[in-house]
């Protein structure tokens, strides 16, 4: 008899194993001349070489599922073990799916302006997404971010922000560097936990695929084989910005996000993104993407209050002429 062990680290083990590891017993109701036990973060097999052969593929097969979609029915372990993996709902073969999220749902461009920067990013190595807030434009990075991470197209995500709110002197604040920099990159997680099991999302984190740190910590860095996402990119200053693009290494790629209209710098400092995006607005390899109060898709009345405030400025910029 021989034995094969499979291990399920940094998987969420419910939504691969099912219900009361509903999927494993499927497979061995399909096999009774094989033992299959599912301990732990373990499947253990044991059986005759051409069996374990067979069961192997079939579970390697889920496995590849599991990292595209998430989650494990036990119609795909059927259909894997009937040698037909191309049975998925036409919905979920659609050009415009960016990815399946940590339950299954299609995460896909909500709106013509998140097409856009979704393509953008497919086309450049580095897109700056600019707009209003509620624009979809750090969650459709952050999406796109996982897809290449998943694809294997980058080895790792790496996500910051200034925490300009603090000066980016956070010493004062109490905690670990984590407790300090959580506060400012709350969104971020969000956007991570729709995308990502809780388990998977803890393992990458612990190391070091997935990193989120403050502007500060990007300094003398070399980002290769890494989807970076600069996020709130109106609070860098010309020089912050300047380094953080020139950090950008072989085999990445990096999107640059911010809302010139809520800039946190004191008066008397320019924001590096406006400055950027004068200086690179027509250089061959760069994209940008313009959102518009009409994408925002949060609440109905953050429309009207982005369009409002919009109106406001315009009216008392052409006053003070």
């Amino acid at each position: 008899m021989v034995e094969k062990i499979i291990s399920l680290e940094s998987i969420s083990l419910v939504d691969f194993l099912g219900v009361e590891n509903a999927n494993i017993k499927e497979i061995a109701q399909a096999f009774p001349n094989t033992k299959i036990v599912a301990r732990g973060s373990e499947i253990r097999i044991m059986g005759s070489n051409t069996e374990i052969v067979r069961i192997n593929e079939i579970i390697n097969s889920l496995l590849e599922h599991y990292n595209k979609y998430s989650k494990i029915t036990l119609d795909n372990v059927r259909s894997y073990m009937n040698d037909n993996p191309a049975q998925v709902p036409l919905h979920e073969l659609e050009d415009d799916i960016i990815l399946y999220g940590a339950k299954g749902t299609a995460i896909k461009p909500r709106g013509h302006n998140q097409l856009k920067l979704v393509q953008a990013i497919y086309n450049n190595d580095l897109v700056f997404a600019l707009g209003p807030a509620g624009t979809g434009k750090t969650y459709v990075a952050v999406a796109m971010a996982v897809r290449a991470l998943k694809n294997k197209m980058v080895k790792k995500i790496i996500i910051t922000r200034p925490a300009v709110e603090a000066g980016e002197n956070l010493g004062f604040l109490p905690g670990d560097l984590k407790e300090k920099i959580d506060p400012y990159l709350r969104p971020i997680y969000d956007a991570f936990e729709d995308m990502i099991p809780a388990e998977k999302l803890k393992f990458y984190q612990e190391k070091n695929v997935i990193e989120i740190a403050p502007l500060a910590y990007m300094r003398g860095r070399t980002l290769g084989n890494a989807f970076v996402l600069l996020d709130e990119a109106q609070n860098t200053t010309a020089m912050q910005m300047k380094m953080v693009l020139t950090r950008l290494g072989e085999h990445s790629k990096m999107v640059v996000t911010g809302d010139e209209s809520q800039i946190d710098l004191p008066r008397n400092q320019r924001s590096g993104l406006i400055h950027a995006s004068e200086i690179l607005r027509d250089t061959e390899g760069i994209g940008f993407v313009r959102m518009e109060s009409k994408d925002v898709i949060r609440h109905q009345l953050v429309k009207k209050i982005v369009i409002a405030y919009d109106k406001f400025e315009n009216e008392h910029q052409q006053s003070s002429r």
